[in-house]
């Protein structure tokens, strides 16, 4: 199985992991994925748990992303899924 590749400023191969999902059990909502992702592909969700409401983002584009892997670097929790997508 082929994924798509590129390469770096210094001719190597790289293989983009795309966001697929974030598991909002785990996010505290922090929202330092949300200000590392420059690509808007990210939201802020908010959801009422009993009395009180539990914060955590959500993946809003996950076309636009770029394979950068900066929002699941800066996540403290590592709730972030990647994956490397299939070449054509």
């Amino acid at each position: 199985m082929a994924y798509i590749t590129g390469l770096t400023r210094d001719k190597q191969v790289w293989t983009p992991e795309f966001v697929v999902s974030i598991d909002k059990a785990i996010c505290i909502g922090c929202g330092r994925c949300f200000k590392a992702c420059a690509k808007g592909i990210l939201s802020f969700e908010e959801e009422e748990v009993g009395d009180t409401i539990k914060a955590f983002m959500n993946v809003l584009n996950p076309g636009k992303c770029i394979g950068c892997g900066a929002c699941g670097r800066t996540c403290p929790k590592g709730c972030f899924s990647f994956e490397a997508v299939e070449a054509p």
